[in-house]
């Protein structure tokens, strides 16, 4: 009678003997769907996919996926070790970290557009240049890039480019004195063509402060009725919001202050600086005329609409503007007030024969109806020569 032997114990893995090749994995009925078609198939559920042709191009890069042929292998490891991977994980996650922020770093740098390259900057002039300065390739103005093509980008910005010389007793002022008086010097000329809020129309009220009690009431009247014959634009720098808009705060400087004793008069203080603005059309262009001030024997501007360009133009204002600080035991003036006893202006890129008591920016939507055309070749940036005496207007080289 045969004999009926134990039945082996049957082993908790069900996988034992189980041999992956190539042979089982040929002979499988189901394949486990990837994790991408299992997202299509439950996206195209909701939303069918939509017919396309196409057909495959040589010149359309192909993924070459590599297959190892790999034995299932069973290998018992202590239970303390089972939830532990091997030292290849890690790095694989680490390779991808890196990949992915590979990836998002080039596709940074593909949606950034690069910028201009910035030329090395210059600092304030100290003696008087020989040269104009060098050209640079001619670049447009934009609101995020408005000294493009400009050598001003490389000037001082602002206060920064207005300096002064060490103070030194003259006549009769101390060394103490004339380095207060250069000081309000410098103050004037920052109050009355940096600050951003003369640049937007307003009244620099404690510029005028620190003149000579006659000198500031003839240049305040200036301010509050400008006149061809008494433009205030020749020493203050502002725009008519309605008219142009500075599109940043920061005004380019280039420039020197230099002092001198003058005799009985006292202290003579010597400015020469070029002032660089970069502005846009304002809002009420192509609205109406901009009229003269009441008085002016000026010829309108007629504006003509372009408030939807992004057009930027660059205005350069250079200015002489000598201050004497008068001696009071000769005159009769305020002591370390000083009075302007020179003032001379060229302006580049503004319209001609404007006096309104506002520097007219030209944009290329406005337009003079009547007036002088042409004229000399001017490089409003050369500060090697004089300006020029008497008025008229001029070609610029370059803005």
């Amino acid at each position: 009678m045969p004999t009926v032997e134990d039945p082996e114990p049957r082993s908790d893995d069900p996988f034992e003997g189980l041999v992956l090749d190539d042979e089982f994995v040929r002979a499988a009925a189901v394949k486990e769907q990837s994790g991408r078609a299992r997202m299509l198939a439950a996206r195209w559920r909701h939303t069918p996919p939509q017919a396309e042709s196409w057909r495959a191009s040589a010149d359309v890069p192909r993924i070459r996926r590599g297959l190892f042929g790999r034995r299932a292998k069973r290998v018992d490891r202590p239970a303390a070790r089972a939830g532990r991977s091997g030292w290849w994980s890690g790095l694989g996650v680490a390779l991808s970290v890196c990949v992915v922020l590979g990836l998002i770093a080039l596709a940074g740098a593909a949606d950034r557009q690069p910028g201009p390259a910035a030329l090395p900057p210059v600092g304030p002039e100290t003696a008087s240049p020989t040269a104009a300065p060098p050209s640079v390739a001619p670049d447009t103005p934009t609101v995020e890039h408005p000294w493009a093509g400009s050598p001003a980008e490389a000037w001082p910005a602002g206060a920064d480019g207005i300096t002064v010389p060490d103070a030194t007793a003259v006549g009769v002022y101390s060394r103490k004195e004339v380095a207060a008086q250069l000081a309000a010097v410098r103050s004037f000329l920052v109050l009355t063509a940096v600050d951003p809020k003369t640049l937007a129309g307003d009244t620099p009220q404690a510029a005028l402060d620190l003149l000579d009690r006659q000198e500031k009431a003839r240049l305040g009247k200036a301010v509050a009725h400008p006149t061809e014959a008494d433009d205030p634009t020749v020493w203050l720098s502002r725009f008519d919001p309605r008219l142009a808009v500075p599109v940043t705060d920061v005004v380019k400087v280039q420039g020197r202050t230099t002092f001198e004793g003058d005799g009985k008069h006292g202290l003579v203080v010597h400015t020469d600086y070029t002032y660089v603005y970069a502005l846009r059309p304002g809002p009420d262009v192509g609205k109406e005329p901009a009229s003269p001030a009441p008085g002016s024997t000026a010829r309108p501007v007629l504006w003509q609409d372009g408030t939807d360009s992004p057009v930027v133009e660059r205005e350069i204002v250079r200015r002489e503007l000598d201050f004497t600080f008068y001696d009071p035991a000769h005159y009769i003036v305020q002591r370390g007030k000083p009075v302007l006893t020179h003032m001379q202006a060229d302006f580049g890129n503004n319209v001609c024969d404007t006096s309104g008591g506002y520097l007219v920016t030209s944009f290329p939507q406005t337009r003079e109806s009547v007036g002088p055309t042409g004229g000399a070749t001017i490089d409003p940036y050369d500060r090697s020569k004089p300006m020029e005496q008497g008025g008229g207007c001029g070609t610029l080289s370059r803005s």
